[in-house]
């Protein structure tokens, strides 16, 4: 965890999952009352007492209201110091939009361009441990949608965190750069993204790669539509609420009903999930037969027991069938 000095009298704490490399989560609130702090990260919540010299935390983990465990931190030293950010890549910001700019990141590389999308509260730099194992072979980049990290974060409001407006960002980036036809890569909820592109504009790229993106809000079989307009659901949310779940929440009710995806696709699924419920094997087992039978000539992979993050717990088996796929697209 990192927690920076404090700015305009605010703590922001920022937790790190070492697995998932320099991308952070925000910690979603934090307190500190003399020498006691808590912190609640998601559904969990911490709470503890900061050492007398700073250098430690004591306390507690509480995954639920039920369940604890210890956890303590210790004050990072010049030889235990992790490196945030040691990937090699360039950084530029790129204007998609009137007053909004996109973070993108160039690992390098030569050949084909590949593009990689995160998911939904992520940053491009969640595939700063990745992104390099494909620049022998092609020009690799990563863009950071806006709303998240140094991208621009508008307010979320009429159509501007819509999945056809995220998707004309991506595409803007491309014309932005020149580039040729590159292939996409999304993970997530990126599939909306990838998604957009192939059914308006499949010319512009050379294809498509769900990382476990192929979910509905990637393609249905039956169009359906939100009933309400964005301002009806941001309406029903606490005014109070944090700007990030105002984004999120916009994005999700953004999502468009895709049926038709016209260009090369290779969707990779983590599936099964050791821990789902028959029911939930049977549901996602139907969107993956309604992937492949709807989107012709649709490459589909299952890689049982891996993770959501499957590009990084099960590397070598989506480095190779991401390298199968894309070397078999037409130059």
């Amino acid at each position: 965890m990192s927690i920076p000095k404090p700015n305009e009298g605010r703590l922001s704490p920022k937790f790190y999952i070492l697995e998932q490399g320099a991308e952070p989560l925000d910690v979603w609130s934090v307190s500190l009352h003399g020498s006691e702090i808590e912190f609640k990260l998601g559904e969990g919540r911490f709470v503890g007492t900061v050492s007398t010299d700073g250098a430690s935390l004591t306390g507690t983990w509480w995954i639920s209201r039920q369940v604890k465990i210890p956890l303590d931190f210790q004050r990072a030293t010049k030889d235990t110091a992790w490196t945030v950010d040691s990937s090699a890549h360039t950084s530029q910001l790129v204007t998609v939009d009137k007053g909004v700019q996109l973070e993108v990141l160039d690992w390098g590389g030569t050949g084909r361009q590949l593009i990689f999308l995160a998911g939904l509260g992520n940053t491009a730099h969640v595939f700063d441990g990745f992104a390099p194992k494909f620049t022998g072979a092609y020009h690799v980049y990563g863009i950071t949608r806006r709303g998240y990290g140094a991208s621009s974060a508008p307010h979320p409001e009429h159509d501007n965190y819509s999945a056809d407006r995220l998707g004309d960002d991506v595409l803007a980036v491309i014309d932005a750069l020149k580039l040729d036809h590159p292939v996409l890569a999304g993970h997530s909820i990126a599939g909306e993204e990838l998604s957009s592109i192939g059914s308006r504009h499949p010319e512009k790229v050379a294809g498509l790669i769900y990382l476990d993106a192929g979910w509905p809000f990637a393609y249905v079989s039956n169009a359906k539509k939100h009933p309400q307009p964005l301002e009806y659901w941001l309406a029903t949310l606490d005014r109070s609420s944090d700007p990030a779940d105002r984004i999120e929440f916009a994005i999700d009710r953004g999502e468009e009903s895709y049926t038709t995806i016209r260009c090369p696709v290779l969707a990779i699924y983590a599936f099964p999930h050791p821990h789902d419920t028959v029911n939930d094997k049977k549901a996602e087992l139907k969107q993956i037969d309604a992937f492949q039978s709807g989107i012709p000539g649709a490459q589909v992979v299952k890689l049982p027991n891996a993770t959501h993050y499957l590009f990084l717990s099960n590397q070598a088996d989506v480095v190779r069938e991401m390298n199968s796929f894309m070397a078999k697209l037409p130059l």
